[in-house]
């Protein structure tokens, strides 16, 4: 593609959704842009948007030009900084995924750091998806797991670890008992994820301990799982650091090391060195470093 100035144009259209968004960022007339994306989808054969009275909806093709214009923009950012010398320049989006029940401590940190950083637009995604850092999907990922992952390409740091625990609320235990050992355990009901969840080391430790029938309450996401043991639908597993923002959570048997699961900060190797993704990484890992056991981080003898 020998016409960058067409790429940059559908990208923040893609990005704003739409043509008068795009031309106030870019600084041209509007009929500029679309001129720009009749010229590009002509160039490709396909039609990059769908256009509609709000705006402008990428396509399949519309999404995969703008995770790839995504990537091509941060780092002519980052030469453009070098070469202007203007090395303490953050700006532009920024996007951070992590699992969904991260977030409340994800959240006051991305918002710290945008409040430093006003020229930062962030774009905070969470889910059990991999979004694929090839791609521009995201920047910044924040994956779990006992082991670090193994995408190729990708640059990966610990970040910290998760203490996970068994927990009651108060309510259920009022009307069950409170197992005294794991003999006691198979008397109660329990809390567990579907079977996509083979992969959390606590779950494969219940499928091998407490016969399923005790199962009562299976979800398919973590924030629902914690949800229902806060209601006292029965014993499950959470981290302590969660456990310890419910008033009635009472844990029931302290963590394990089989339990352990680490947080993994995961960039692509072609945007690790950029100014942008490099600060956050510093602001993260240095407010990450306050979190300690108290926190529910950081467990002892791991």
């Amino acid at each position: 593609m020998d016409n960058w100035d067409e790429i940059r144009t559908a990208y923040q259209v893609a990005r704003i959704g739409t043509v008068s968004g795009a031309a106030e960022v870019l600084g041209v007339h509007h009929a500029t842009v679309i001129r720009h994306i009749d010229a590009l989808e002509e160039r490709l054969g396909t039609k990059l948007f769908q256009r509609h009275a709000r705006g402008y909806t990428p396509t399949e093709a519309g999404q995969d030009l703008m995770q790839v214009a995504q990537t091509t923009d941060d780092q002519i950012t980052q030469l453009a900084g070098r070469i202007r010398g203007q090395g303490d320049s953050v700006q532009g989006d920024l996007i951070v995924t992590s699992i969904a029940t991260l977030s409340p401590l994800l959240t006051p940190i991305l918002v710290d750091f945008q409040k430093m950083h006003p020229d930062v637009n962030i774009q905070f995604l969470t889910g059990d998806r991999l979004f694929r850092l090839e791609y521009g999907e995201a920047h910044v990922a924040i994956r779990a797991g006992q082991d670090a992952p193994a995408q190729p390409d990708n640059v990966v740091q610990k970040l910290t670890t998760q203490c996970v625990a068994l927990y009651g609320s108060k309510t259920y235990l009022d009307e069950a008992g409170i197992p005294e050992g794991i003999e006691d355990l198979r008397k109660h009901r329990f809390v567990a994820g579907d079977k996509t969840f083979k992969r959390a080391p606590f779950y494969r430790w219940l499928d091998e301990t407490i016969p399923d029938a005790n199962i009562s309450f299976r979800a398919s996401d973590f924030n629902s799982l914690e949800e229902a043991v806060v209601a006292g639908a029965g014993l499950g597993f959470m981290s302590e650091w969660y456990a310890q923002m419910q008033p009635d959570m009472v844990r029931v048997m302290e963590p394990r090391p089989e339990w352990v699961g680490h947080l993994w900060l995961v960039t692509h190797v072609d945007l690790h060195r950029t100014l942008k993704v490099q600060t956050f990484l510093k602001f993260l890992k240095e407010r990450a470093a306050e979190w300690g056991p108290e926190q529910g981080m950081g467990c002892p003898g791991e």
